[in-house]
């Protein structure tokens, strides 16, 4: 069972290695859901399949109702279009605004009463589009306010950040509004402004730091201020993934990770137990020995290397056996493609399997499992024209292989085509009878579909489905753990804990299953000591399992345990296999760094578990 993304940043492609991340309110797994974005798709990620994804709201998604809670909002419980754009009439009364008595009083009343008035004069020219008086206005009332009547001051330099923010002075908005939070630290309008100014001025990091401020003085529920963090979460997230896939160092997955990928697949002839042809007649007597392949060929001796699971021999001799355009070379090509993937390296990937679905006198079912795998890439990639192109031919050329429909649903899911997913199951399913993994993603697939649409008889009916798929299928895993998804969906958590504890006793080495069943925990019976102990338990089986790091980050974070959050995050970077799964990270790395900024600057922490 393979791990999973938030749905609001992900992509799953059907055929490539990945993980998967999402805790509390905010981003979801394909695991137990808390409420917020959707989770569903992730689920068909079976079979050890790529996640990508690029940008996250988890810091943002976990928003409070203020009228349930009683505070401040509006009726809608979220602000919307909050634009910030006019000065302020009156300044906030947060810092005490009273005059003092005595003597002394009359003439501070006045300078501060003549401020306000150059104020009051410069908002009508603000109002009228006249911006460079404006700015001469709130100038004068800068330079006539007490400096010790902080709250005034502020508003005033705020004031000039709104008129310099008409005429696109960005630098000057910055500095402006830097004064203005000086003065009033949790000035609200002046953050805001100073981080659309960083934005523009591509101060990202110093954008982020003042809108996740923003955020949480806001009680997250201003949706402009939530999407420009998102958005530059997203940036940030891109430019570092960038530069860090570009030297990263190729990392060979564990090998239940690998096993589980090969297992999605029935008609790849490279993934099949080598022929008795291909063994020495002394290696077919030696039970439990390292086999010694009688040809002197590279791909015979990776094939050898894959059934004793010394992957990292694989590519180095499907190369021989390609540069000495030996007898295997096709299936060498692709072999070495499947690996280039495995361990994230899409570039060197391509190459093989074009000239793989190149070659029309090689076997058809090497070709369609190349382009089922390219097509898998494309959508990794973001490209689910090429994907379906491929898809499409890969089914043209092998129209019997049962591999190119079940990869295919997986791709229609993710595009919302429900149907088509549907229809592509079950055309597996009638090639492969007892194909299990089939069947139960069908299920799912309707079961979301009905999900979705409220509709409680169909709801009904693919529940039962689920019920008929184990009962036929009782060794299959992923079956059990898409159907844990539906019952927590459903809120029947404590069954749906009865069929994570089946995955487990299926596949005792599959990490993610202790993952979900240690979110399940967090949200069915609110245990974090127990979930915190499943996903260390994730770990300890598969320390190479990035969907473990990231999701115990995430819980990090919402604990406010920052520095220990940051350093999941990035163990998970390290682990990424694709550039977009490494931005998604670096997005979530980046938002826990400004809340650990912001919580030193201002002493704002948000909600934690």
């Amino acid at each position: 069972m393979a791990a999973s993304k938030p749905v609001e940043a992900a992509v799953v492609a059907a055929a490539a290695p990945g993980s998967g991340s999402g805790v509390g309110g905010g981003g979801g797994t394909s695991g137990p859901g808390t409420g917020g974005l959707p989770r569903w798709q992730l689920a068909l990620a079976v079979g050890a399949p790529l996640l990508l994804g690029a940008g996250a709201m988890y810091l943002w998604t976990r928003q409070r109702r203020r009228r349930e809670a009683g505070g401040r909002g509006d009726a809608s419980g979220l602000k919307r279009n909050s634009e910030r754009k006019t000065p302020e009439g009156r300044a906030s009364p947060a810092l005490g605004s009273g005059h003092p008595e005595g003597s002394g009083a009359h003439l501070e009343m006045n300078s501060l009463d003549r401020a306000q008035a150059a104020k009051n004069k410069g908002n009508k020219y603000f109002k009228a589009g006249k911006y460079e008086q404006a700015i001469q206005c709130y100038t004068e009332a800068i330079s006539l306010c007490p400096t010790e009547k902080n709250v005034d001051l502020s508003t005033f330099y705020q004031n000039r950040a709104a008129a310099f923010e008409q005429l696109q002075k960005w630098k000057e908005v910055a500095e402006d509004c830097t004064k203005a939070v000086e003065l009033n630290p949790k000035y609200v309008k002046a953050l805001f402004r100073r981080a659309k100014a960083h934005e523009k001025l591509d101060n990202k990091k110093e954008c982020l730091e003042d809108v996740t401020a923003v955020c949480i003085l806001e009680g997250f529920q201003n949706q402009q201020s939530m999407l420009l963090a998102d958005k530059v979460l997203k940036l940030l997230g891109k430019e570092k993934a960038k530069e860090k896939y570009k030297n990263r160092e190729p990392l060979m997955p564990s090998p239940q990770f690998i096993k589980s990928y090969f297992s999605s697949f029935t008609d790849d002839i490279i993934s099949q137990p080598m022929l008795k042809g291909e063994k020495s007649d002394e290696d077919k007597d030696k039970e439990g020995e390292a086999l010694e392949v009688k040809e002197n060929s590279g791909y015979l001796k990776a094939k050898q290397y894959m059934e004793e699971e010394n992957y990292d021999k694989i590519i180095s001799e499907c190369s021989k056996e390609i540069e000495a355009q030996g007898k295997y070379m096709a299936e060498a090509l692709l072999l070495r493609a499947t690996f280039y993937l495995l361990i994230g390296n899409a570039n060197a990937a391509k190459p093989d399997l074009d000239k793989v679905i190149s070659l029309k006198e090689a076997n058809v079912k090497l070709r369609a499992n190349a382009l089922i795998k390219r097509g898998s890439m494309y959508m990794q990639q973001q490209q689910p024209l090429l994907s379906t192109q491929d898809f499409n031919m890969a089914a043209d050329i092998d129209p019997q292989n049962a591999d190119v429909y079940h990869h295919r649903g997986q791709l229609k899911i993710l595009l919302d085509q429900v149907e088509e997913a549907v229809a592509d199951f079950d055309e597996c399913i009638r090639l492969r009878p007892e194909s299990a993994l089939a069947q139960a993603q069908k299920c799912f697939a309707l079961y979301r579909q009905a999900y979705t649409g409220n509709n409680s008889s169909q709801i009904q009916a693919a529940m039962k489905g689920f019920e008929e798929v184990i009962k036929k299928f009782p060794r299959c895993a992923e079956g059990y753990a898409l159907y844990a998804q539906a019952l927590t969906d459903q809120q029947q958590f404590g069954k749906a804990d009865e069929m994570y504890d089946k995955c487990i006793d299926l596949e005792p080495d599959n990490a993610t299953t202790y993952v979900h069943k240690g979110l399940l925990q967090l949200q069915w019976k609110q245990d974090l000591d127990r979930g915190l102990e499943l996903i260390s338990k994730a770990i300890e089986i598969d320390n190479k399992c990035d969907f473990a790091y990231e999701t115990m980050g995430t819980i990090e974070v919402q604990r406010g345990n920052m520095e220990k959050a940051i350093d999941m995050f990035n163990k998970a970077i390290n682990l990424a296999k694709s550039e977009m799964e490494m931005a998604h990270l670096y997005s979530l790395c980046d938002a826990a760094h400004a809340q650990t900024e912001v919580a030193k600057k201002y002493g704002l922490k948000p909600p934690t578990l």
